[in-house]
């Protein structure tokens, strides 16, 4: 199982994914970014949708900014409806 690191996520990121169960790229590959965010979300409020962009782009194997616009709108339409049900009212 690969580190979540050889995605080009970072140390501080791959040590938030192990403190919410996700321990490999393959897991994080295999749960999904949305689900991933969600976690880590619960665990640390200050998750923005930013981290959520980078997941998802982390999983494709592209940079952040190589996102199409059409899948950063549905990716913000998730966590905003996402941070709703979590009772919070900011992005």
């Amino acid at each position: 199982m690969a580190e979540v690191t050889t995605l080009g996520l970072g140390k501080t990121m791959e040590k938030k994914l192990h403190s919410v169960g996700i321990h490999s790229a393959e897991e994080l590959m295999k749960i999904g970014s949305k689900q991933a965010v969600f976690r880590l979300k619960e665990k640390y409020p200050g998750t923005c949708v930013v981290i959520l962009y980078h997941l998802e782009a982390a999983i494709r194997g592209i940079e952040m900014k190589q996102l199409e616009d059409t899948c950063k709108a549905e990716l913000k339409a998730y966590f905003k409806n996402m941070v709703s049900g979590l009772g919070e009212n900011i992005i």
